[in-house]
């Protein structure tokens, strides 16, 4: 069974500023893209039951890290996002495929 959980930085010194101690430890590279991507997949589960903004916001933070993590800059992830649009479009007509006849 896991036990544990990547956590925003300043979580231990919250613990810690309400008398607790927390056990931590620095997770390698290999390990923290793994934990990010479990993260991702936490704050996306915690969004479809809500939809609350502060959910989106917790998405941004973990993709922002990912990008990071990966050597990705936040301007190359909005290129491509717009290079992406712009050949196949967005979401906003609401379109929904069903197959082909």
């Amino acid at each position: 069974m896991r036990k544990g959980k990547l956590v925003r930085d300043n979580i231990p010194d919250i613990i810690r500023a309400d008398g607790k101690t927390p056990v931590t430890r620095i997770l390698d590279q290999k390990e923290y893209l793994e934990e990010l991507d479990r993260k991702l997949q936490e704050e996306v589960a915690e969004y479809q039951a809500d939809k609350s903004m502060e959910e989106l916001a917790d998405i941004l933070e973990v993709l922002s890290a990912i990008c990071k993590a990966r050597g990705y800059s936040r301007e190359d992830l909005l290129k491509v996002r717009e290079e992406k649009r712009r050949k196949r479009g967005g979401f906003e007509k609401r379109i929904y495929w069903s197959g082909n006849e």
